[in-house]
């Protein structure tokens, strides 16, 4: 009965987590796929919706939800962390993930404004849209 619940929870766990060849400072849990066939590359305008957590505390730190609208940004364009760039690779629009970021991928040593030094960060991201500004119905 055990090792049922056991191999349960590992089905589970592998069905929710996707190793998409990230390096190891990164951890992407996808929490909503999608069927769609195109996926955010480098080079790509994405925009994306995102909530972003310290992992110590839970406490949030910023999210554009409260602002209403989604982040643009080039991707592979240092505009965003490193894990920011390894993490919203591969995506497709409406897909939500959850990327775990140690500090080397993030702020590192030196944090930035409420985020402390040595902040592993989580962030709650929905891709928007690629390459084209969202509709109000995408928002």
């Amino acid at each position: 009965m055990q090792f049922r619940n056991i191999f349960s929870g590992i089905a589970l766990l592998a069905a929710t987590v996707t190793a998409l060849d990230t390096p190891l400072d990164i951890q992407k849990t996808v929490t909503k796929d999608c069927a769609e066939s195109e996926k955010s590359k480098n080079g790509d305008q994405i925009w994306v919706h995102y909530r972003g957590k310290l992992e110590s505390t839970g406490k949030e730190f910023d999210a554009s939800y409260n602002r209403g609208d989604p982040l643009s940004l080039k991707l592979g364009g240092g505009q965003v962390i490193r894990g920011w760039e390894e993490g919203l690779g591969g995506m497709c629009p409406g897909e939500e993930r959850t990327l775990t970021i140690q500090p080397e991928w993030g702020y590192g040593s030196r944090g930035m404004g409420p985020i402390p030094a040595n902040s592993v960060l989580v962030f709650e991201t929905k891709l928007v849209s690629i390459n084209k500004p969202p509709t109000k119905d995408e928002l």
